[in-house]
């Protein structure tokens, strides 16, 4: 075996992803119109990903030029693209060639740094670049909003070996995948246990492609050159970072809700007061905000065949733990609709008191002119 081994990339790349939440929605029709970049909607590219997979409404992406990735170990040239989600999600990709001949295991240190340590420099420029973008689609934003939270992806995407074809047994039984996702660099093995669960998500179509999906990162080894699989993983991701959004909307906002029914007591059940009014109507709004996401969300992405690539989007699904996002958010908007109907049984018990009182009053004011 030649020194590298088998695993000398000869042409591959590293996507880097920084997803920001910019806004409640995007018209993403005024965002094509009102974009000078470079622009394109996303579409699958091959016919596999179209039989097993419709997306609705695709994203819209722009060119944004080369840019240098201040990274710690030194700035990186790097190809820098953008796409806009619909449920208003920016997703920031940065594209860093690998040179011809790097052994993979040379990316470990890379891999570390991006995702492990990651550069503050590297989230703080791919935040300006998404702020940008907003500002340049203004009129299609819808409630843009500012929210410190991001999410953050990277693929190694290989698409040529330097000893040629390498089937996907092969990369599982020796080259050092696992490190690679994980971004571990030390000299000690992994474990077997460890070694199992990064690589029990790993797909493959032919036998000389493979996808190895872990929470944070993802291997790619793809000879046809195709990015239908770091797309979808950009997808789930955009998905994630969503639903992260809203849960941590849900929380302040269920704070808020309590807060302001303890600072203001029983006067808050007052149907005359203002400020309850707007309590009511605010947690009205939520709700229905919540459900044109979830709705948004689930048309994102929409499951036609139980082909590979439907398969492996499932899988990532379930790598990223969106079902148990979404049941958190979900749980919390019932939270929300409890509360608000509490307050709603509030406001009619009030609402029947000072019938009451009125009745009373008119009664009372009835027998002192009858006396009279």
């Amino acid at each position: 075996m030649a020194a590298g081994g088998p695993w000398q990339v000869e042409d591959g790349e590293v996507l880097v992803y920084r997803l920001f939440d910019v806004a409640d929605a995007v018209d993403l029709l005024r965002a094509e119109e009102a974009a000078s970049a470079p622009k394109f909607r996303l579409r699958l590219a091959s016919v596999q990903s179209a039989t097993a997979l419709e997306l609705p409404r695709p994203p819209l992406q722009l060119g944004l030029g080369r840019r240098a990735l201040p990274l710690a170990s030194g700035p990186r040239e790097a190809e820098a693209t953008a796409r806009v989600f619909d449920y208003g999600v920016v997703s920031v990709c940065y594209r860093l060639s690998i040179a011809p001949g790097t052994p993979l295991g040379d990316l470990l240190p890379l891999a570390e740094e991006l995702f492990v340590e990651p550069s503050v420099a590297l989230d703080a420029g791919a935040r300006r670049e998404a702020e940008a973008i907003t500002a340049a689609l203004g009129p299609a934003l819808e409630h843009p909003h500012s929210w410190d939270g991001l999410e953050s992806y990277q693929v190694f995407f290989v698409r040529r070996w330097a000893c040629g074809t390498v089937e996907a047994s092969t990369l599982l039984a020796g080259a050092p995948v696992p490190e690679l996702v994980l971004g571990e660099t030390s000299p000690v093995p992994l474990s077997p246990t460890e070694r199992q669960d990064v690589l029990a998500q790993h797909h493959s179509y032919l036998a000389d492609d493979l996808a190895v999906v872990h929470w944070n990162c993802a291997f790619v080894s793809e000879p046809s050159g195709v990015e239908d699989v770091p797309d979808l993983l950009e997808l789930a991701t955009a998905q994630l970072l969503e639903l992260r959004y809203y849960d941590a909307l849900l929380d302040r906002e269920l704070h808020r809700i309590y807060d302001e029914i303890e600072a203001r007591g029983s006067r808050l059940l007052n149907i005359l007061t203002p400020r309850y009014r707007e309590l009511r109507r605010r947690t009205a709004a939520l709700l229905l905000e919540l459900s044109e996401m979830i709705e948004r969300l689930e048309n994102a992405v929409k499951i036609v065949g139980d082909l590979y690539l439907a398969r492996l989007y499932q899988g990532a699904v379930r790598r990223f733990r969106l079902p148990a996002w979404q049941e958190t958010v979900l749980r919390k908007q019932r939270l929300v609709a409890e509360v608000n109907d509490l307050i709603g049984d509030a406001a009619d018990t009030s609402r029947a008191e000072w019938l009451e009182i009125a009745v009373i009053v008119l009664i009372a004011v009835e027998i002192v002119a009858a006396l009279r």
